[in-house]
C-alpha cells in the first residue's frame, strides 16, 4: 500500500469503563466515521451492545485478521463500502455466547465466522442469525480466521479455470496469503507453480510451502519461462500487484493462457503489451470473491468451504500467522500488517 509508515497518531476515544471489557453488554471497536487514510480516520470507541433479539446472536471474537481489502474500504475505493460510521475488518472467527429465542441451529460454544457486515474488528457484536457460519471446531483457530477471503479465492480461481494435471500456474506477490494457499492448493491438484518475489529471502521459504520454482521481478524471468518450466506450459497467471509486475505476467504465459487480476497493491496502471494479445491470444480477465459469494447459491458455498475446512483440517493447507495483535494495540498492529512478511497479522480481544 502506498500510504505506508504509520505515525501512530491514531484518534483514539479511550473507553470510559475499559475494565469491563470481559463483560458482554459493550464492544471494543476499531471504527471510522469517514474515509480516509486509516491512520488518520480510525479510533478506538467502547459502544454499548443491544439486546439479543429473538432470531439473533451474541458473539464474541476470537480472532480477526487484517487484509489489504480492509484498507480499501477505509480509505473508500474497494469495490464495496459500509455505510459511516463503520467498524473495520471483513474477516475473522468468532464464538457464540447467547442464543435467541427463536434461533435452533446454534448454541452457545459454536464457533463461527464473524459476519463481515458487523465489522469485525471489535470484541463482539449482536448480529443475526442467518448471517452466521459455523466452523468446525477441529479446525486451527488462526485458520478458522483466515479462511473467508484467501482460501476461497485461490480456490476459485484454480477450480474455475478448468486447467489441466500437470500444468503451469505463474503468480506475482508468491508470499501473500494468496500466494501461499494458491501454492498449497496447485500441489494438491497436480499443478506447478512458477512464483514471483520482491524479495530473495522469501525463496527458500516459499520451497518449503511446495514451491516448485520461485524468482524475483527483477531477475528477467518472463524471457527464461522454457528453461525454468523445462517446456512446460504456463496456462494461468495470478495478478495481485498490477503495473509492471503484472505485464511480467502477461509475457510468461504460453499462447492461450488466461491471466486473471484480483487485486491492485502497487497502485500503478498497467499499459497492456498489446502484440500478446493478438498473437499469443492471452485473455484478460478479472475476479472478485465477494461477486462471486453474491452469484452462488448458500449450498454452493457451503460445499466450498467443506472442501476447504477438510484442507485445512488434513495439513493440505496451511498458512503463517506474522504476529497477534491486542486490539487495543490496532495501530501497532496496522503498521505491521503493511510492513514486509510472510504470514497475516491478527487481532485479538
Amino acid at each position: 500500500m502506498r500510504w505506508t509508515g504509520f505515525s501512530l497518531n491514531f484518534l483514539w476515544r479511550t473507553p470510559a469503563r475499559s475494565d469491563r471489557l470481559c463483560l458482554v453488554d459493550t464492544t471494543l471497536a476499531i471504527t471510522y466515521h469517514e474515509h480516509g487514510k486509516p491512520a488518520d480516520v480510525l479510533r478506538l470507541e467502547e459502544r454499548p451492545l443491544p439486546e439479543v433479539g429473538p432470531q439473533e446472536v451474541k458473539i464474541k471474537l476470537l480472532k480477526a485478521v487484517i487484509n489489504p481489502s480492509d484498507f480499501g474500504m477505509v480509505l473508500g475505493s474497494y469495490g464495496k463500502l459500509a455505510e459511516l460510521p463503520a467498524v473495520g475488518g471483513r474477516e475473522g472467527v468468532a464464538e457464540v455466547i447467547e442464543v435467541g429465542s427463536e434461533v435452533t441451529h446454534l448454541r452457545a460454544g459454536d464457533r463461527i465466522r464473524f459476519p463481515e457486515n458487523a465489522g469485525v474488528w471489535q470484541t463482539a457484536a449482536v448480529v443475526p442469525a442467518k448471517d452466521v457460519w459455523k466452523v468446525p471446531a477441529d479446525v486451527d483457530l488462526d485458520l478458522a480466521a483466515m479462511a473467508w477471503v484467501n482460501p476461497p479465492t485461490a480456490w476459485r480461481i484454480l477450480r474455475d479455470a478448468n486447467i489441466h494435471e500437470g500444468s503451469w500456474i505463474v503468480q506475482n506477490a508468491a508470499n501473500s496469503a494468496v500466494g501461499l494457499f494458491t501454492i498449497q492448493m496447485a500441489k494438491y491438484l497436480g499443478l506447478r507453480t512458477l512464483n514471483v518475489v520482491r524479495r530473495e529471502e522469501l525463496i527458500e521459504p516459499l520451497k518449503g510451502y511446495g514451491a516448485d520454482v520461485v524468482v524475483t521481478e527483477d531477475s528477467g524471468y518472463e524471457k527464461q519461462v522454457k528453461a525454468l518450466t523445462d517446456g512446460g506450459e504456463v496456462t494461468l497467471a495470478f495478478n495481485s500487484v498490477g503495473g509492471e509486475s503484472a505485464i511480467r505476467l502477461v509475457k510468461a504465459l504460453s499462447r492461450g493462457g488466461t491471466h486473471i487480476t484480483f487485486g491492485a497493491m502497487t497502485f500503478e496502471a498497467v499499459r497492456w503489451p498489446t502484440r500478446y494479445l493478438i498473437f499469443n491470444d492471452i485473455c484478460l480477465k478479472g475476479f472478485w470473491l465477494d461477486r462471486w459469494y453474491r452469484d452462488n447459491s448458500p449450498e454452493r458455498i457451503q460445499v466450498m468451504f467443506d472442501n476447504l475446512f477438510n484442507l485445512m483440517r488434513t495439513g493440505v493447507i496451511s498458512a503463517p500467522v506474522s504476529a497477534t495483535y491486542k486490539i487495543q494495540d490496532f495501530a501497532q498492529a496496522l503498521e505491521a500488517s503493511t510492513s514486509p512478511k510472510l504470514g497475516k497479522v491478527l487481532l485479538e480481544p
